[in-house]
């Protein structure tokens, strides 16, 4: 099976700084695209920032200049920076991977991690 674990979520006061991190776990062949989603009470699922199958970054437009997505793919680990934190940014992040199970029989599927919380205080 495949897992994605996140943590380094938390209570911050805004104007703080938070990193995320989830680790990919399992029988891999590959990993495809690799990003951060996070889910506020009452609102729907978005994307924060992700690396997508050409290598590029996808940012948000709420988090341009404060968020910083990176990568290990050495350890299959993805990276949240968040830094300059506002209120608004409370949420459960989740982490989002497109996984090749190894062996390939199959394509790239999507896998969640369990979300870990983070709260910005005014």
């Amino acid at each position: 099976q495949v897992q994605l674990v996140e943590s380094g979520g938390g209570l911050v006061q805004a104007g703080g700084s938070l990193r995320l991190s989830c680790v990919i776990s399992g029988r891999i062949f590959g990993i495809n695209a690799m990003g951060w989603y996070r889910q506020a009470p009452g609102l729907q699922r978005e994307l924060v920032a992700a690396f997508i199958s050409s290598g590029s970054t996808l940012y948000t437009d709420s988090v341009k200049g404060r968020f910083t997505i990176s990568r290990d793919n050495a350890k299959n680990t993805v990276y949240l920076q968040m830094n300059s934190l506002k209120p608004e940014d409370t949420a459960v992040y989740y982490c989002n991977a497109e996984v090749q199970k190894d062996p390939p029989y199959s394509g790239f599927r999507p896998y969640w991690g369990q979300g870990t919380q983070v709260t910005v205080s005014s």
